[in-house]
């Protein structure tokens, strides 16, 4: 099939690009050089039929990505569909399917059949739960099996962990980790590596997944084994390893029509954060960069979704396309349905705040209608305008201030009431 990227290169405009171009005010021109280009991808499997077209990129508003999935101790699908429709409610942009456990093909053909976002996995994360097997047993031809399942169900983008060579794995083993590797898809190929003495089978047979990939469209989201889990190991040795190899394979990927994202940090301190950015951004060419956090300290279990949340926001500001959503459980537990809503707000919260400072058309539009709300003291318009107008609406409930138009905190000092009575 002609992937979303060789009809840029020809010079077609795909509907896909067309609705992108729209919702994003591009013009429909400039989008299509930037796909042909790299700078910009549009996820969508031919399969996923649900699936409303968006754009991840260059010039384009800042996206997020919402986990969701069953594990062997908490095999929920009907929570974990649920939490699909809180993303779709509150507006996130993606979500990734990360079971590892039990019924997963079902379960992954019914998030296909209903979300019209897009939809990640990680195959390598379902390859020991669908094949019944040991890792160490697992061959080359049956992981790549678990890949075009995936692919043939209408995944939209798959992490890979394709640049963690043998020769990655020396260099981290040469300077020691305080972590090691926190990477779950990236532990279980070192994993297989170490056990059977092998190179990665992403890596060696590249060109393999790549077919895959270009049959289907799915764009390849080139995951970062090497990611630092801790601030500690931030710009290591062995994360800048890994990017150099994911730069190499995302032109190899260019070169085949596969469109392509590359995974980063992870741990990091916020004076490393755009550095960083600006690093990948050099070293991968241009391409969309796919941001778990970073966690500017590791010190805030239980209140992560706000360390990511102000990584998140310092990324995106300086070039970062993509964040996936941090909860308040993350490191403690599989995520509840309220830690779900609030990972997905605060991620949204540092989006929009790098939006702003990107420049990206219709971010100030937002907050310009929230400040004439708030000038004219309408608490109706201002809910209406909010991130989260659940949680502003129950807050302006339980709390009645004497006068109309005021709150409890000003009563009748409101500034703002002030401000337009005085001025009238």
């Amino acid at each position: 099939m002609i992937t979303q990227m060789e009809a840029a290169k020809k010079g077609t405009l795909t509907p896909a690009m067309q609705a992108v171009a729209a919702s994003e005010r591009m013009s429909p021109e400039s989008l299509r050089e930037n796909v042909a280009a790299g700078r910009i991808v549009i996820p969508g499997n031919p399969n996923h039929r649900a699936l409303l077209p968006a754009g991840i990129g260059e010039g384009l508003r800042t996206k997020i990505n919402v986990n969701i999935g069953v594990s062997r101790d908490c095999c929920d699908t009907a929570l974990e569909l649920e939490k699909a429709r809180i993303a779709v409610a509150l507006k996130a942009d993606a979500v990734m399917d990360l079971s590892c456990h039990g019924k997963t093909r079902e379960f992954r053909r019914r998030l296909l059949e209903e979300s019209p976002l897009m939809v990640g996995t990680v195959p390598v994360y379902d390859a020991v739960g669908l094949l019944g097997k040991e890792l160490k047993d697992i061959g080359v031809d049956e992981f790549f099996h678990v890949v075009e399942t995936h692919a043939e169900d209408g995944v939209d983008f798959m992490t890979v962990h394709c640049g963690m060579s043998r020769a990655t794995v020396e260099k981290m083993k040469r300077n020691p980790r305080l972590t090691r590797i926190v990477s779950r898809g990236g532990s279980l190929l070192f994993s297989w590596m170490e056990m059977n003495r092998k190179e990665n089978p992403f890596y060696e047979h590249y060109d393999r997944l790549l077919e895959i990939c270009a049959a289907h469209d799915i764009t390849l989201s080139l995951g970062d084994a090497c990611r630092p889990g801790s601030i500690h190991d931030s710009t290591d040795a062995a994360q800048v390893e890994e990017l150099i190899v994911l730069g190499e394979l995302t032109r190899r990927a260019w070169s085949r029509n596969v469109q392509v994202m590359i995974e980063g940090p992870g741990h990091m301190a916020i004076n490393e954060i755009a550095a960083n950015m600006l690093m990948e951004k050099r070293l991968c060419h241009g391409a969309p960069f796919y941001v778990l956090g970073p966690l500017v300290t590791d010190v805030a279990p239980g209140h992560d979704h706000i360390t990511s949340a102000i990584g998140g926001a310092i990324a995106a500001a300086n070039g970062a396309d993509f964040l996936c959503f941090v909860t308040p459980a993350e490191h403690l537990r599989l995520p509840s349905l309220e830690d779900t809503r609030e990972g997905i707000i605060a991620a949204r919260i540092a989006a929009h705040a790098a939006d702003i400072a990107k420049g990206v058309p219709q971010a100030r539009e937002w907050d310009d209608a929230m400040s004439r709300a708030r000038a004219d003291v309408d608490f109706s318009k201002m809910i209406e305008l909010a991130v989260d107008p659940e949680k502003a609406r129950n807050y302006r409930k339980e709390s009645t201030p004497a006068e109309e138009g005021t709150c409890t905190m000003c009563g009748d000092t409101c500034p703002m009431r002030s401000m337009k009575t005085i001025l009238r």
